[in-house]
């Protein structure tokens, strides 16, 4: 089952939602913590549904879920047991999926609309850390290890039944490769793979997008692949680069522009999304199909690419 190309049969473009982590300290949330957008699972989950909730209000076609920094071994390590590492897991699928459930359990919402869809987030081991390494890679894992580390997380989200796995702001090939090793494991799941980039050729790590997205595209299972968190700056070289070595659908959903100082534990310099719908028509021109936006982008921001696109977009 693809239920993303599914999608994609009926949308010449799917929109995917903002950020969770940075709309949550928005409105309010101290996520100066190891566990992140995560800490909120516990604390207010109600909240995290209301931000999914907003996100398919103003358009989304997919959203992520909570589930980004959200680890057993971290979970564990705030004194939680893994019985209740998995459970705070698994909410964070259904958080989202009774969001999505509730939107579209009105007849009014479905109009003009594709039901939305949840994806649920594996960020990278580098977001366990909580140092910044998912900007930078260089772990000194095997693979072998990677896939131990991933292993229960996706298990658990697995059964948790949402729609696909969103693999993201994977700074490294190996990482890449261990997450796809993993996708055998649940034959059922299908999933998309998006790197952060550090320019507009290489990942976060310094390694080739091109040599990246050549092995990783090949997997039957990995139904997209794209960049997220990366400056919008380098979109387009990024685009064409991965649109000249597969034929699969390319996700890009970009952070602000600003870069994240992980000591300060703060958002330094400008943003470079003030025209979010503009830059948008531009990634979409150069092949993007799946487009969103990560960390310092708001609902705001998504409600401008759907009217672009329910306006610009032919649609299948």
């Amino acid at each position: 089952m693809n239920p993303l190309a599914n999608a994609l049969t009926q949308r010449r473009l799917l929109i995917l939602d903002g950020a969770l982590a940075t709309e949550l300290e928005r409105r309010g949330c101290d996520l100066n913590d190891p566990l992140w957008s995560a800490k909120v699972l516990i604390e207010n989950p109600s909240l995290i549904q209301a931000v999914h909730a907003d996100y398919v209000a103003v358009g989304a076609d997919v959203v992520i879920t909570a589930s980004y920094q959200a680890t057993i071994p971290g979970f564990v390590a705030r004194g939680f047991s893994i019985d209740q590492a998995v459970v705070l897991l698994q909410r964070s699928v259904e958080l989202a999926r009774a969001a999505r459930d509730q939107f579209w359990a009105d007849p009014a919402n479905r109009i003009d609309r594709i039901r939305p869809l949840v994806a649920a987030s594996i960020g990278p081991y580098g977001a366990f850390l909580h140092d910044g390494s998912e900007y930078r890679g260089n772990y000194d894992l095997s693979i072998r290890e990677l896939m131990a580390f991933h292993r229960p997380r996706m298990a658990a989200l697995a059964a948790a039944q949402p729609d696909l796995f969103a693999c993201e702001t994977i700074p490294c090939l190996d990482e890449a490769r261990a997450l796809v090793a993993l996708l055998a494991e649940f034959p059922q799941y299908t999933a998309w793979i998006s790197f952060s980039a550090r320019d507009g050729q290489h990942n976060a790590q310094g390694e080739s997008i091109a040599e990246c997205v050549a092995e990783i595209a090949t997997h039957p299972q990995v139904v997209a692949v794209g960049i997220n968190c990366t400056a919008p700056r380098f979109l387009p070289d990024l685009i064409q680069t991965i649109r000249g070595v597969t034929s699969k659908p390319i996700v890009v959903y970009p952070n602000s522009g600003e870069t994240y100082d992980p000591v300060a534990q703060c958002w330094i310099g400008s943003t470079e999304i003030d025209d979010f719908a503009a830059q948008a028509r531009q990634w979409y021109a150069a092949g993007a199909r799946i487009i969103g936006g990560c960390c310092r982008t708001t609902p705001e921001h998504i409600r401008a690419l759907a009217i672009w696109a329910a306006h610009e977009v032919r649609y299948g």
